[in-house]
């Protein structure tokens, strides 16, 4: 299990804006793509978080500094750091958080979202995965992403409620 996003102290491998950026530059460098300014300020806003953010935070974040940012410019520059792996988007929260690794084209997601804590983790399943396509095989349906959201309770909290 790939535990990315969560609250800082239960998740150990949440990485920081500086992993993050570095990742997306390389990314950007091999597929000669633009690393624009907008991009690199969204992702880091994104990966300097331990929750999820929306399109009008990562605004709002990013005109404190007193140069107003239009949500449709921050919703171009995700749809970008998405489409290139960077980010991933929470669709039952419409909200982003960022990804400090890199998946298989195709590998499908499965998003541990805890109601408690707010955290989220990441992870893959071989099992989900074959399951999942053959039964996309048989409604002759071909998906344009595949990732799943589970909603519940973390083991951390499970914990806390155990011990009170």
């Amino acid at each position: 299990m790939h535990h990315h996003v969560g609250t800082q102290a239960e998740c150990c491998g949440h990485h920081g804006p500086e992993e993050a950026l570095a990742r997306a530059e390389a990314v950007c460098r091999a597929r000669d793509l633009q690393f624009t300014r907008l991009r690199r300020d969204v992702l880091e806003v994104v990966a300097s978080q331990a929750r999820p953010l929306g399109a009008y935070d990562i605004a709002e974040r990013l005109s404190a500094s007193g140069k107003r940012v239009a949500a449709v410019s921050v919703y171009r520059a995700l749809d970008f750091l998405t489409e290139n792996g960077l980010v991933h988007r929470i669709a039952s929260r419409n909200a982003f958080v960022s990804c400090g690794h890199t998946h298989t084209d195709g590998a499908g997601l499965v998003f541990l979202i805890c109601r408690s804590c707010g955290g989220i983790d990441e992870t893959t399943s071989p099992e989900i995965e074959d399951q999942l396509g053959r039964t996309l095989a048989k409604a002759g349906f071909r998906p344009s992403s595949r990732i799943l959201e589970v909603e519940g309770e973390c083991g951390a909290c499970l914990g806390r409620v155990a011990e009170g």
